[in-house]
């Protein structure tokens, strides 16, 4: 384990590096997607709210294998048919794994920001529109300062499970942690001291993320009970 540790330690410390770096593209995208999908779930739009469920609905439905192979294989495929280029577009790995992520977590996103949004009072939303305020500004014044307040330890710990989610896509080539377990092991062909050390690793961030999310809800709730 020691001998894995000194030949092979730099390669899994970059290759965690690129699994953190994916992890928060793809939460910060997610961020960008459940906002809108959160927001026009929550609107008295029956149109809207069916868009929003739709989204959540299927990709929710959709394993996350297979949405990463639709991205990086069937997008293409689907681009350079319709434009008849030939194979002429084509996604990195890390551009498919961020679409993937961002999609993936989007979903479980509008969930956290629905939720934060109808946590809050009705009363604030009747109080916004009392003094004049239009419904979108009274949301952005008044509801979503309340919300986020809220949603930040759920959505701290989408990025735990973000983190986690990241495993998957060495199906595509991506150079995270777990494709680079793979390379060690076939280099040294000691499986079991490999993945006991990519285990340590994910344990220390999974732990130390853990630790963060606790350590903003105790401070969220002390601010609230003040």
């Amino acid at each position: 384990m020691l001998k894995i540790i000194t030949v092979y330690g730099n390669m899994l410390l970059v290759a965690m590096g690129r699994t953190l770096l994916l992890a928060f593209l793809g939460l910060a995208f997610a961020c960008i997607l459940g906002m809108f999908f959160g927001l026009l779930s929550v609107v008295k739009n029956k149109v809207c709210n069916i868009i929003a469920q739709v989204f959540v609905f299927v990709i929710r439905g959709v394993p996350m294998i297979v949405l990463a192979f639709f991205i990086y294989f069937g997008i293409p495929y689907l681009i350079n048919t319709i434009m008849g280029v030939g194979g002429g577009f084509t996604l990195s790995a890390l551009q498919a794994g961020t679409a993937c992520l961002a999609l993936n977590c989007g979903a479980y996103m509008a969930e956290i920001i629905r939720a934060g949004i109808q946590s809050v009072d009705i009363g604030q939303m009747e109080a916004g529109r009392s003094l004049g305020l239009p419904y979108w500004k009274t949301m952005r014044k008044i509801i979503l300062p309340q919300a986020i307040r809220t949603m930040i330890p759920s959505i701290i710990n989408q990025f735990i499970i973000t983190v986690k989610d990241t495993s998957i896509l060495s199906v595509i080539g991506f150079p995270e942690l777990v494709l680079a377990a793979k390379q060690v092991q076939a280099n040294t062909f000691k499986a079991f001291e490999t993945w006991a050390i990519v285990g340590v690793m994910y344990l220390i961030v999974i732990t130390a993320l853990s630790y963060i999310a606790k350590l903003v809800e105790r401070r969220m709730n002390r601010g609230i009970n003040r």
